[in-house]
């Protein structure tokens, strides 16, 4: 049996700081990795987030890696809100930065919609208001997310709805932190001012909830693409699809996704119309008044404001040459960079049609299964497993763990495994090169996957001897 064994991505982990014991690994992306840890001082679990350093990246590169985590910590510090994650230290070692910040023991956004895709109204609505309120909050903290989307929002078990991942943020008052040619966001949810390369206010945030709300009505975005590019154009100049299947969302989504910044709603407004959403009991699609007065705030880099009249007519977009030659160099640019691979997120499935079942397969296959020697045994020698997934389509979301079979769980959280490029195939693994218990284990382990179906891989048996060194 394995009793308490953390046999994870790594097992029995180091010490951060002296005092953060790094547990299993929560979810990886463009920066880095978050983990789930112990605070051996508090005796609480908490979240940690670490730089993943690349290889080829240069010096300044990685010192501005280091810096954009310093800053992520340090913009959702100054936000106090309860729907704002909340940081309790930023250490450093292993030459880097690393952020603490409470455990959300729940899905993402994210995880919700490839569950259950689509959201129900009051659902939806009770999740953007919350979106809308930590937005809020932020921007009279003088701080831009700049990345707001499904997976950026976490929904506790207690459904406490949390926006996280400020590692993008703008600072009013901060240096910009972005990389030559480098545009940051999901292409996606870039609002049509940032697709320009237009300098960002608060109005681009609130575009981004628009996007997120009618992904989450629809079951895909309103203006993707094939390409990244593709993507950015139809934002500057493609009119808004109706979000048919919103109900009384839809004049909230039609508000937020207005083209003119000027235009769009602001937070209060947006948070406003969805709480009254969320309490209604009537479902039927009553149209929703928004005030025809302007509103300005106080937050836009450089000084200046933005204002939102709601009520405004919004003339259809053209597209001049002069938008294309500037948006066709600026992504040009950002896709020799390579920062655009992994960012194209959501489904492109037409409006109203329902999506044929995903087929996901799971097969876990082992090295070195039967290990006796020293503890803990090195990396070439321990036992390690290899999870491959193969999916029938991209993009797509899957949720898994591993599993014991007949004993306690290995992995208690889920985790998820993202299919965002043209490959049908990936492949995770689990090593026991940090075991250090002499009590002799003998177990089958497998996969379990609870999204976009249930199913279990195949068990492979796993049988450990050892003595501490």
């Amino acid at each position: 049996m394995l009793d308490d064994v953390a046999a994870k991505e790594r097992v029995d982990g180091p010490l951060i700081s002296g005092r953060y014991r790094l547990l299993s690994a929560l979810g990886r992306g463009g920066m880095g990795t978050v983990w789930r840890a112990y605070d051996e001082v508090l005796r609480r679990e908490v979240a940690i987030k670490e730089v993943r350093s690349c290889l080829d990246m240069t010096l300044s590169q990685l010192e501005q890696m280091n810096a954009r985590l310093e800053r992520e910590a340090w913009a959702a510090a100054r936000i106090q809100h309860p729907n704002v994650i909340v940081i309790f230290d930023v250490v450093s070692d292993y030459d880097r930065p690393w952020i603490v910040m409470e455990l959300i023991h729940g899905s993402s956004m994210a995880d919700l919609l490839e569950a259950e895709d689509p959201l129900a109204p009051p659902h939806m609505a009770h999740i953007g208001a919350e979106v809308a309120a930590a937005l809020s909050a932020a921007h009279r903290a003088g701080v831009l997310h700049r990345d707001v989307k499904p997976a950026n929002v976490l929904v506790s078990q207690g459904g406490r709805v949390v926006l996280t991942d400020f590692g993008i943020a703008m600072v009013e008052g901060s240096p910009s932190l972005t990389l030559t040619g480098e545009m940051v966001g999901s292409p996606e949810f870039l609002a049509p001012e940032r697709a320009l390369g237009h300098q960002p206010g608060p109005a681009s945030d609130l575009w981004a909830l628009g996007i997120m709300l009618y992904r989450a009505a629809e079951g895909h975005t309103p203006f993707r693409q094939s390409t990244p590019l593709m993507t950015l154009r139809a934002i500057v100049e493609e009119v808004l699809p109706p979000a048919s299947a919103a109900g009384p969302l839809a004049p909230v989504i039609e508000g937020l996704l207005r083209k003119d910044p000027v235009q769009r709603l602001t937070a209060e407004q947006a948070e406003r119309a969805l709480r009254s959403v969320s309490r209604s009991e009537d479902f039927g699609g009553t149209a929703i008044a928004f005030p025809t007065h302007t509103v300005s705030t106080n937050l836009a880099p450089g000084g200046a404001t933005v204002g939102t009249n709601a009520l405004a007519p919004v003339p259809k977009p053209r597209w001049r040459s002069s938008r294309i030659a500037v948006l066709g160099l600026a992504v040009s640019a950002m896709l020799l960079a390579g920062v655009l691979a992994n960012s194209v997120v959501g489904e492109n499935a037409a409006a109203g049609r329902k999506k044929s079942p995903t087929t996901v397969s799971v097969t876990v296959s082992g090295i070195n299964t039967a290990y006796s020697g020293d503890c803990p045994p090195g990396r070439d020698s321990a036992p390690t497993l290899v999870a491959m997934f193969k999916s029938d389509r991209t993009p797509n979301s899957i949720s898994y763990r591993w599993v014991a079979q007949g004993t306690s769980l290995l992995d208690p959280e889920w985790k998820t495994l993202r299919f965002d490029d043209e490959s049908f195939t990936r492949k995770v693994s689990m090593d026991f090169s940090g075991y250090q218990r002499d009590i002799p284990i003998g177990v089958q382990i497998g996969v379990e996957m609870r999204a976009p179906r249930t199913a279990k891989s195949n068990f492979v048996p796993v049988a450990m001897s050892c003595r501490r060194r």
